[in-house]
């Protein structure tokens, strides 16, 4: 008898916002990642925004609704992967924090937490990938995003994987793990401070040497890539995943944003 094969996990890609208005290039490599990887992925189409932004200024009956979508549309997957360390710190922290006083949603919001991993960290700490076999020439600094490296301990995991892509430098910029001054609802709050945290990060990504900057939170690289542009500055923005699955082969975020954004 013919012994059938393995079937790997079952993973529903959670589609951030900003990936989705912004750059769905990131969505493809990620799936690509995944997939090239022994995945089955799914995107469920009734999901929604994570609610980060309803929670981290205290409106927590959205947030709740929200959250309460996406459970329900990713409850039946073996992982829940998103490529933002941003949104999947919400849903693995915040989320059984929201329902702590209701039972039923609490246990549900705890059993997608233990199942929901950032892209990067889950390609290297859950399916031990070392080499996605990708090839990028070039010079890359990488910028540790806030809720990455401080809500999900995302630091060793992407350098692992860019150090196996075939032509790439790796070369750390000063201060990497500084915030970039985009915070969410941060940069509208306080320009001022904002606009002289991400002064200070473009400088340092310039001291590198480095022709590319790559990071794992499209909202820190947006808002990275809108002052390299402003200033003319020559460097390449990509999210990781795109260099890791080969797809950085288009304009990058500096290149595809409008004047004066």
């Amino acid at each position: 008898m013919t012994e059938s094969p393995t079937r790997g996990p079952r993973v529903g890609l959670f589609a951030t916002c900003l990936m989705n208005a912004f750059r769905p290039n990131i969505g493809f490599s990620a799936v690509k990642l995944l997939e090239d990887a022994g995945c089955t992925v799914e995107v469920p189409a009734s999901q929604t925004c994570c609610g980060q932004p309803g929670y981290n200024s205290g409106d927590y009956d959205s947030a709740r609704a929200l959250a309460r979508q996406v459970i329900e549309a990713f409850y039946r997957y073996d992982y829940v992967v998103g490529p933002s360390g941003s949104c999947m710190a919400t849903i693995r922290h915040d989320y059984p924090t929201l329902f702590e006083d209701d039972p039923h949603w609490a246990s549900r919001a705890r059993a997608l937490s233990e199942k929901s991993w950032e892209l990067l960290s889950f390609l290297t700490d859950v399916l031990s990938v070392t080499d996605t076999g990708a090839r990028y020439t070039g010079t890359v600094t990488y910028h540790d995003s806030c809720s990455g490296l401080r809500g999900l301990g995302i630091k060793g995991q992407p350098r692992t994987l860019l150090g196996a892509v075939d032509g790439l430098a790796l070369k750390e910029m000063k201060d990497s793990e500084v915030c970039c001054g985009f915070g969410g609802t941060f940069c509208v709050k306080y320009p001022e401070i904002s606009g002289k945290m991400v002064d200070d990060k473009v400088k340092n990504i310039l001291a590198s040497g480095a022709d590319t900057l790559l990071g794992g939170d499209l909202g820190c690289l947006m808002n990275i890539a809108g002052r390299l542009k402003r200033i003319h500055a020559p460097v390449k923005v990509y999210h990781t995943a795109e260099v890791l699955a080969g797809l950085a082969d288009g304009p990058g975020l500096a290149d595809g944003q409008r004047e004066g954004e």
